[in-house]
């Protein structure tokens, strides 16, 4: 075979990889959109409201007078303003700090000078490359940055997601999600990172496209997104030092990402009963820093039955769009009814404020034209 033959097969095979990842994460958004469409639909049954799809994704929920629009893990319990703050997260460890919350040590930088988060790499050892702003779900975030040039490849890779990047101290532990909602805490869930276990045969590689046919044939019953060899996933299987092609010992299992996002239903763990409660109060005291009603505050500890200092635990992040799919399997009932109950309530509460407003209003053009009149018939 020639050459330019063998480079011709060789761009056919990857053409038709990439093909096929493009058909998978399609299929993943479709049972991502699946599971919300299902979760709003019940949690509107469970408290007699109806529920009309407005266009896409968006959906009107009306019961009598009062009404509300969701859109996935999007709610209007938070304004604009609110979300935006909680979207930056230097300025989120700036606050958190600013109540006596630990968080992470941390430095914001740019893909132009990595000087100092280079400095930050010597003295850390081990760090996290994210974007420093509007960026959820994990995405452009590398763990387990240890030299330069991983440094450089992280902030290639986050930089693609913003032009402000942030390095982290890398905090090893329990993650764990808790959401809260007007205070009040609806769920914790002990959020463990994606794995595969090996059969001493098949290579990494082969195990994690074997989970990944059972991800899309099982729908978000099994998982919401689809495993990925980015460079998170590199970088974790380096720690453990594995590779793609690395064949793990039968039972063996492997951790696949320290970013825990794309991990499954099963990797999901209600921790509401073990829990400090001291993390708790932590996690509540975060989400009244940002001023959001609705928020999942993600805490990392290495024991979680202690308080966050004492452990040398963090508050990671606080996201006021939390995706509600971690809490499906939550022994303490539907987080989404809560939520969808709030919502209709505060649309409610809204529509008897611009009620009284009108009445208001209304009775002092009265009085102004009374006044007026009795002027006019005086003079």
């Amino acid at each position: 075979m020639s050459a330019v033959s063998k480079t011709l097969e060789k761009a056919s095979r990857v053409t038709a990889m990439l093909g096929r990842a493009r058909r998978s994460v399609r299929r993943a958004k479709a049972h991502r959109a699946d599971f919300y469409v299902e979760l709003w639909n019940r949690a509107a049954a469970e408290i007699g409201a109806s529920v009309t799809q407005t266009c896409g994704d968006l959906f009107t929920v009306t019961r009598g007078d009062a009404m509300a629009r969701v859109m996935r893990n999007y709610t209007d319990l938070d304004g604009p303003v609110t979300l935006r703050l909680a979207g930056n997260k230097p300025q989120v460890h700036k606050l958190l700090r600013s109540q006596g919350l630990p968080t992470p040590e941390h430095l914001q930088f740019s893909l132009d000078d990595l000087s100092a988060a280079l400095g930050f790499l010597r003295r850390h050892a081990v760090c996290v490359v994210k974007p420093a702003a509007d960026t959820g779900a994990g995405s452009g975030v590398t763990t387990n940055v240890t030299t330069r040039a991983q440094l450089y490849q992280a902030a290639i890779r986050a930089a693609g997601h913003s032009s402000e990047l942030l390095i982290e101290q890398q905090i090893a532990g329990e993650n764990v999600r808790l959401l809260f909602l007007d205070g009040r805490l609806l769920d914790a869930v002990q959020r463990c990172a994606p794995a595969v276990v090996g059969d001493g045969r098949s290579t990494i590689g082969a195990l994690v496209r074997q989970a990944n046919r059972h991800r899309l044939d099982g729908g978000h019953a099994v998982a919401q997104t689809v495993l990925k060899h980015d460079l998170d996933m590199k970088r974790t299987l380096a720690a453990q030092g594995l590779s793609w092609r690395a064949i793990p010992a039968n039972g063996q299992s492997v951790r696949l990402n320290t970013v825990v996002n794309s991990n499954s239903a099963l990797e999901n763990v209600s921790v509401m009963d073990t829990i400090s409660a001291t993390i708790v109060e932590a996690g509540r005291r975060a989400v009244d820093a940002i001023g959001a009603r609705l928020a999942g505050v993600d805490v990392i500890s290495p024991d979680l039955t202690t308080d966050l200092e004492s452990a040398g635990g963090v508050v990671l992040e606080v996201n006021t769009t939390p995706g509600l799919y971690i809490h499906e399997g939550s022994c303490n009932g539907s987080v989404a009814t809560a939520i969808l109950e709030a919502c209709l309530q505060s649309s409610r509460r809204n529509s008897e404020r611009q009620e009284e407003a009108s009445v208001a209003i209304a009775s002092g053009y009265s009085r102004d034209d009374s006044h007026s009149a009795g002027i006019s018939d005086w003079a």
